[in-house]
């Protein structure tokens, strides 16, 4: 299993802009719970943490059993919108020309994400991706980013080792994940936290294009 080599994506942020459907959700669950309407700037900041986590951050005085109420909420709004065919999260350009050539380098996919297991597989299956990526992470287990856990659960998953592995992202979350790990990191500056942000964080390589994804991640595993 030596050598395999890995790039584990972010998705919301990353692979797809998912900010519109997450600030309607998190605005209707405000509603709901009578909490006025949240700063859609602040809600993108957030994006990529746990839900609960997000929340609480959001609304920090709020006790504990009232953000897990109001992340319920949030749950149900967002399948609502997904149900009715309003929660679109479209792929961002050149994200596909970065996956094909991944694999043209024998380079496994893999995801590393604050999604439910449920929102990645719709993201992954409405955009014919389903099958391409060999790990899924997702928040549904274990502790969410920036913890290392889901980046070390993918390494176990395929055999890669920390040397062969990148994490690609949009947050400052992704970057603290992939020091936590000790793997590298590209940031990618068409996401919600800023370029300074990540360079700060620690960001091995920043990218502006999404076909420049692929480009950045072979520079760090051949460097």
């Amino acid at each position: 299993m030596a050598g395999l080599r890995l790039a584990l994506f972010d998705c919301d942020g990353t692979l797809v802009d998912s900010q519109f459907s997450i600030i309607a959700a998190m605005t209707a669950a405000w509603a709901e719970h009578g909490l006025g309407e949240p700063d859609p700037l602040e809600v993108r900041r957030m994006v990529g943490l746990p839900l609960v986590d997000a929340v609480g951050l959001l609304l920090p005085t709020l006790a504990p059993d009232g953000r897990a109420a109001v992340a319920e909420s949030y749950k149900r709004a967002f399948s609502a919108a997904r149900d009715r065919g309003e929660g679109t999260e479209p792929l961002f350009p050149g994200i596909l020309d970065a996956l094909a050539a991944l694999e043209a380098a024998g380079v496994l996919l893999g995801v590393a994400t604050g999604k439910s297991r449920r929102g990645l597989d719709a993201v992954l299956k409405g955009h014919g991706l389903a099958g391409r990526f060999i790990t899924l992470q997702t928040a549904d287990v274990g502790p969410g980013k920036p913890n290392p856990h889901m980046v070390h659960r993918a390494l176990a998953e395929t055999g890669a080792e920390e040397g062969g592995t990148v994490v690609i992202g949009d947050t400052t979350y992704d970057i603290q994940m992939a020091r936590n790990a000790r793997v590298r990191s590209v940031g990618v500056s068409w996401g919600y936290h800023a370029v300074p942000e990540l360079e700060r964080a620690g960001a091995d390589r920043i990218v502006h294009r999404g076909r420049d994804a692929a480009t950045a991640v072979l520079e760090l595993l051949e460097g």
